[in-house]
């Protein structure tokens, strides 16, 4: 099986109130952790610079414009690597080295609109005590657990 490697942006969207964006993905469509809450976010395309990329992959998934937000890096360290069809039917094994970004909206999360895109089927506003009875990405728990989430 043929390896690629990709570098991920995700934002880790928290609104006034406390809460942050998590989405699913439709499993029917694969692709990597299709069955677990993630944060938005995606592969950043080739000369797109990180915080471009977020700000792309933010508003194609989730409508939310973050170019009048705070946005910090706090997590660089992260890696994992998940089985993935290409678009062309291809399965590749792809090794992922992500960068979280933590986001801040100015508003509460019941008055942030969302636009779903294809990409993300369910999005819940989380509390991060509610962590531990999620489902996660296995590199959403490992980030959660160094921020003492869970």
């Amino acid at each position: 099986m043929r390896q690629i490697e990709r570098e991920i942006v995700s934002g880790l969207i928290f609104s006034r109130d406390g809460r942050f964006f998590q989405g699913m993905k439709d499993p029917r469509k694969g692709g990597v952790y299709c069955d677990c809450w993630h944060l938005p976010g995606g592969g950043a395309e080739a000369g797109e610079g990180r915080e471009t990329a977020l700000a792309r992959e933010i508003r194609e998934e989730t409508g939310i414009d973050i170019s009048s937000c705070k946005i910090e890096l706090i997590d660089d360290s992260g890696t994992g690597e998940s089985r993935k069809v290409l678009e062309i039917g291809e399965e590749v094994l792809c090794k992922m080295r992500f960068f979280v970004y933590r986001i801040d909206v100015d508003k509460n999360s019941t008055d942030i609109e969302i636009n779903l895109s294809d990409d993300l089927v369910k999005f819940r506003w989380t509390d991060p005590k509610e962590l531990p009875n999620l489902k996660l990405t296995p590199p959403s728990a490992e980030l959660f657990k160094k921020l003492g989430y869970i």
